[in-house]
């Protein structure tokens, strides 16, 4: 009997993990696109699931976006050790700073859906902050180390470099293409001669 109360208690808990897994990607999708259609309803039906089932798993929008946030952070974050492993240092740090382009893009989406003004130090964004400068260590430190770029460039310099160029284009049609050519350019210009 008690193996079979076992069984019945984990497979809600399972379809419930798969539903916060299909929201998180649905929000993520519908906020990084913005516009009029950013709306919790897109969200779930974009998930496939009812609105209540978001409520029960995000109470507020705020909760929603923090989530949603935390999961991109981390994924940029993971992806910085994967490329440090996978690719050469240059073709690592310039992969990993277009990844972060549509981080960038997913948050200014949720901002402008979620109508949240930015809160300024908060935990999530101590969070993101550690955890991005991290993984920019990382592959800088990689790329010093090579020889291939200069050394006098903190990994806090380069966040902020990408998030000027983020938030200077954003309003702008086609901002990511730009974005993604300025670090490019910037990348090449980091290169030692």
């Amino acid at each position: 009997m008690g193996d079979h109360t076992k069984k019945t208690a984990r497979k809600p808990r399972s379809d419930s993990i798969r539903n916060r897994e299909r929201l998180l990607e649905a929000a993520a999708a519908v906020f990084g696109a913005g516009g009029p259609d950013a709306s919790l309803e897109a969200v779930a039906r974009r998930a496939g699931v009812g609105i209540g089932t978001l409520y029960r798993h995000f109470p507020t929008r705020e909760a929603l976006f923090e989530a949603v946030y935390r999961r991109e952070v981390d994924q940029v974050s993971e992806l910085a050790a994967r490329l440090a492993c996978e690719a050469a240092p240059v073709d690592a740090l310039r992969r990993w700073l277009h990844a972060n382009v549509q981080l960038v893009a997913t948050k200014k989406g949720m901002l402008a859906a979620l109508a949240l003004a930015a809160h300024g130090p908060s935990e999530l964004y101590a969070y993101s902050f550690e955890r991005l400068t991290t993984a920019a260590r990382l592959l800088l430190d990689r790329a010093i180390e090579s020889g291939e770029i200069r050394s006098d460039i903190t990994p806090e310099e380069l966040l902020s470099a990408l998030v000027g160029m983020c938030f200077n284009m954003y309003d702008k049609p086609g901002w990511q293409a730009t974005v993604l050519r300025l670090i490019d350019i910037f990348v090449d210009g980091l290169r030692t001669r």
